[in-house]
């Protein structure tokens, strides 16, 4: 057996190891100086002081010590004002958490509502903030341009957008530019280009993809040396554009606004830039970047307006608010992603994805996206396919630029009911269509297309529907806070359903004296009773009866029965 230690060890160390610590301190020290001479770093030098044999020395140091003297007081007035903006914040905590209280107390349902009342207030990003801007632009705005996707422009084409334009009076004209005009066959876009110019003057243009943004300096490294932006930086059709509202400012005698309006994702900031020549207004794959209106000076004649999308109407097809509306692909509940996506694929030829997506024939929406989460790698844990984030991911590639598909023109011409021959008429009136066909034929032949088997055939939903108007936002928002205030009342249920072990035990006790001072029996037998007649279909049911019943005898039992035996337990 040890014997015990009962002094502590001792920390002498033998002087070869004491001199070797100490030699490897001298080195380390050594180099640490070379190191601080090769930076050229040196040591703080300490103040010298003033000299005695200078003159105004005593007028010096009383400076140098009333200077001292201002940056302590300094230093003091920050810390108490510090801690006054502390308190205040604590105050107000206070006075929040109070009003909690005192409104859980009042009634759930009322604050629920106040709060969602509030938020959508001060939520920039809601529909009627969208409506609002959109509605400026649109009044502010001597020009409309409705930006249009040459794979759908029929689907692009808001018809109250329009009829607000065309009856609003005045010498407000408005101007149909066919975007994204790359992603489509020649053939298709000719078609289309010879529909849409008989209703109102149409502009092809291929907007600018990459371009400098204005803010950020100009960095030069290898990898970018390499990169070839000649197809990605260059546009088509902003001369023939730009030809067209010089020409109607010089008729009006006047600089001129021009409103750029559309759906999301149909490049109406994009056609600013390429205009511009410059990033003035950001862009990005998300629906809605642009949240309100946006003034750039293209020159000084004309001012281009940016507005907020056109927020697509519920009553659309689902289509169309998969395509038209403004989503959040990372928000958005997983439901209607799928519905977006299966809309997509039925109006699409299935040969064609098939091939487009190298994928097998598959016999439904969820084991096509399955098929190609696995042949992209999207999975999760277990090499569970990712149906959400890939059905999120296809619905970006076909609002962007990333898919070549067209759709087909209606074969007879039937204008809306609001575009007379008159009307007709006086948008085109002002404009010289004959130049603007020559343009649109020259950037027709300057760009290159893709094939026709290379590109899905598309069937279009037709004109989408739009809210213009805020108050019939208001009604759809009306609703989903309802939604939201039923959803936090049963919340707040909950929580006061879920109480503390404490309250609980003190509604045990409370309930025990008055069944000692009522002297009246809980009855069992009732229960037991209402138990035998409900349907046992299965085992399962039977063990979750017998668990809730055990739970409840023995919340009701009292501490004098607990011991006694309860012959009504076997009739369970």
């Amino acid at each position: 057996m040890k014997r015990p230690k009962l002094k502590k060890a001792s920390k002498r160390l033998t002087c070869h190891k004491r001199y070797k610590i100490q030699k490897k301190i001298r080195e380390h020290h050594r180099k640490v100086r070379k190191e601080a001479k090769k930076r050229g770093c040196k040591k703080p030098k300490k103040d010298p002081g003033v000299p005695s044999a200078a003159p105004f020395k005593e007028e010096l140091l009383r400076e140098a010590e009333q200077r001292k003297q201002r940056l302590e007081e300094l230093k003091q007035k920050q810390k108490l004002n510090r801690q006054k903006e502390h308190e205040k914040k604590r105050k107000l905590e206070a006075k929040k958490n109070a009003a909690k209280i005192t409104e859980k107390a009042e009634g759930k349902g009322s604050s629920g509502k106040s709060k969602a009342k509030t938020n959508k207030l001060l939520d920039k990003n809601s529909k009627k903030s969208f409506c609002r801007e959109l509605k400026k632009v649109i009044e502010a705005s001597d020009v409309v341009l409705e930006v249009l996707d040459a794979r759908d422009p029929m689907g692009c084409r808001c018809p109250q957008l329009e009829q607000a334009v065309t009856c609003c009076g005045g010498d407000k004209k408005l101007l149909l530019v066919l975007n994204k005009i790359d992603l489509v066959p020649k053939e298709n876009l000719e078609k289309w280009l010879n529909y849409l110019k008989k209703e109102f003057p149409t502009v092809a243009f291929k907007s600018a993809t990459l371009m400098k943004d204005k803010t950020m300096p100009e960095q030069f490294t290898k990898r970018r040396a390499r990169v070839d932006l000649s197809r990605t930086t260059e546009c088509f059709g902003s001369k023939c554009l730009l030809k067209l509202l010089q020409e109607h400012g010089k008729a009006q005698n006047k600089a001129i606004q021009v409103g750029v309006v559309g759906f999301p994702n149909v490049g109406k900031s994009s056609i600013i830039n390429s205009l511009k020549g410059v990033r003035a207004c950001n862009v990005g794959l998300a629906r809605g970047v642009t949240k309100s209106m946006q003034i750039v000076h293209i020159d000084k004649q004309t001012k281009m307006l940016d507005s907020p999308s056109i927020i697509a109407d519920p009553s659309n097809s689902a289509l169309a608010l998969a395509l038209r509306s403004i989503i959040d692909t990372e928000e958005s509940g997983s439901a209607d992603v799928l519905e977006g996506v299966d809309a997509i694929l039925n109006h699409c030829s299935k040969q064609q994805v098939m091939m487009h997506y190298s994928i097998p024939d598959f016999r439904n929406t969820e084991e096509f996206l399955t098929l190609l989460a696995q042949k992209r790698g999207m999975l999760k844990k277990g090499g569970v396919p990712d149906v959400e984030n890939i059905a999120k991911l296809l619905l970006c590639d076909w609002t962007g630029a990333k898919i070549s598909y067209h759709s087909q023109p209606p074969g007879s011409q039937r204008p809306p009911p609001y575009l007379t021959e008159d009307k007709i008429a006086e948008m085109q009136e002002c404009f010289n269509l004959k130049n603007l066909e020559e343009e649109n034929n020259n950037t027709v032949q300057a760009l290159k297309y893709p094939s026709p088997a290379s590109s899905i055939i598309f069937q279009s939903a037709g004109m989408a529907n739009g809210t213009i108007d805020e108050n019939k936002v208001i009604e759809v928002a009306s609703e989903w806070e309802n939604l939201e205030t039923s959803k936090e009342g049963k919340e707040e249920e909950e929580e006061d359903f879920t109480e503390s072990d404490d309250d609980q035990d003190d509604v045990e006790e409370e309930e025990k004296d008055v069944k000692e001072e009522t002297k009246v029996q809980v009855p069992r037998k009732a229960k037991l009773g209402k138990l035998q007649t409900s349907p046992t279909n299965s085992e399962k049911q039977i063990a979750e009866s017998e668990h809730s019943n055990s739970l409840s005898f023995s919340l009701d039992k009292t501490a004098d029965e607990d011991d006694a035996y309860d012959f009504n337990t076997d009739y369970v």
